[in-house]
């Protein structure tokens, strides 16, 4: 199975009709036995078996059909049939080898036969297809349904998840012209640990250090960056550090997080219905949660209005709380929770926004993944006041690129600027005591 997602290269729109013709009767014939084969077996019984016992009964079945059609077949070809058949039956058809493959962190499809991938950061185009825009909308519909939704041209958007957490995000027609997309953002099992970040280069040991004192001594983080930086797996490796005896909420629009500790409860907000009734947003979700004495909040991305619960939240007790959002730096990120406070529409002067910010919000961890597809914390800042309608940043740790090599390895090195935080007061008290040369320390990331 590991050659149908292997990446091929671009094809122009001119494709041979007669190199076409075998694959279009391919698809009939398993499609024909896909389909008789949900009148013969029992789907109910069989969603019940082990999956080695159902795979033996489609065998026995499908071996049957193709005797019927007087189909002739290797035996290596009739395996083939029987595996894609059952990820037909029991999972999502041509996606099942792509999500089998825990390399794979994207999985993109344009159209039924335009499916890319991302591995080690980098797209490529694979030999994955599905039969036609039905087949495609067919798997969809059988992705949403698994989690209580629907999409049809009423609801032709939608945003859900697979069991392994992975986030999936769908729009059909009339919304997208040339046939219904899809995309799966990947979330395995597996929580990547500070020691494979320290391994992948992502940061240096001092910067973890630092990161880890902080949410140790519930200093309120901040992590930013862009679409597919790494923030929501940053954000998982950082809760490790969260104190076990502690009660975290978590809030999220889809659930993401996977925190390790024994002591968390999982909020997840719920859309409204076709009648526009019954939905249930993260502010909501933000207030109920305070009612439920946390001892941290994490919100999994920052989007809307809701940042001025949080803000709240913080300000009143909640401390040690974490969110993400996307933004470029550090002084973005501030203009747009500034944005997000403003859509509560409470008409709060600009200056008392940006206090609170201030006052919530003490360390900015900044996030980017590089041309070479590598992701890196660029930038450590700890937020030191307010001045000229602006919030004030210095930063603590910063990575400077400084090239790139024959390889096309992004070049640079991880520096501490030798500011001293003013935050080093609160982690003494909390017991917490650095050595004195954490921030001037240096790490080259050359290969």
């Amino acid at each position: 199975m590991a050659s149908s997602y292997r990446p091929i290269p671009p094809r122009g729109g001119n494709s041979n009709p007669a190199a076409a013709r075998p694959a279009d009767r391919y698809f009939e014939l398993k499609s024909e036995i896909h389909r008789k084969l949900i009148g013969v077996l029992n789907m109910e019984r069989v969603s019940s078996l082990p999956k080695e016992r159902v795979r033996a009964e489609i065998g026995n079945v499908v071996e049957r059909l193709l005797e019927d059609e007087r189909v002739p077949m290797t035996t290596a070809e009739q395996n083939k049939i029987v595996e894609e058949v059952l990820d037909e039956v029991l999972g999502l058809g041509p996606l099942e080898p792509l999500l089998k493959e825990p390399s794979i962190s994207d999985i993109l499809v344009n159209g039924y036969n335009k499916v890319y991938i991302e591995r080690n950061g980098k797209l490529a185009l694979t030999a994955v297809r599905f039969k036609d825009n039905g087949h495609l909308l067919h798997i969809i519909e059988k992705i949403v349904s698994q989690v209580g939704r629907r999409i049809d041209e009423a609801q032709p958007v939608v945003d859900a998840r697979l069991p392994d957490g992975s986030r999936v995000n769908a729009i059909i027609s009339p919304l997208a012209l040339d046939g219904p997309a899809l995309s799966i953002r990947r979330f395995g099992r597996h929580v990547i640990t500070s020691e494979e970040m320290l391994a992948n280069k992502t940061l240096m040991p001092s910067m973890l250090k630092f990161m880890a004192a902080c949410v140790q001594s519930k200093t309120t983080v901040l992590i930013s960056g862009g679409t597919g930086s790494g923030k929501t797996t940053t954000l998982n490796a950082l809760s490790r550090f969260i104190p076990e005896e502690e009660r975290i909420i978590t809030i999220e629009d889809t659930a993401e997080l996977q925190l390790q500790q024994r002591h968390v409860v999982k909020f997840e907000t719920r859309p409204p219905n076709l009648n526009k009734e019954g939905g249930i947003n993260q502010r909501q979700l933000m207030r109920t949660a305070l009612r439920m004495r946390p001892d941290r909040i994490i919100v999994g991305e920052c989007r809307g209005p809701e940042a001025l619960d949080m803000l709240q939240a913080m300000n009143t007790g909640v401390e040690g709380s974490m969110s993400t959002v996307h933004a470029n730096s550090p002084r973005d990120a501030f203009s747009r929770l500034e944005a997000m406070v403003l859509l509560a529409d409470l008409e709060m002067p600009t200056r008392v926004i940006l206090q609170q910010l201030a006052s919530a919000i003490k360390i900015v961890i900044q996030i980017a993944r590089l041309q070479d597809g590598t992701r890196k914390v660029i930038a450590i800042s700890e937020v030191t006041g307010v001045r000229d309608d602006h919030i004030e940043t210095q930063d603590i740790f910063i990575f400077d690129r400084s090239g790139v090599s024959d390889a096309g390895k992004v070049q640079g090195r991880f520096r501490g600027t030798g500011a001293t935080p003013r935050i080093l007061e609160r982690l003494r008290i909390g017991g917490i005591t650095l050595p004195p040369n954490v921030f001037q320390e240096t790490l080259d990331v050359n290969l």
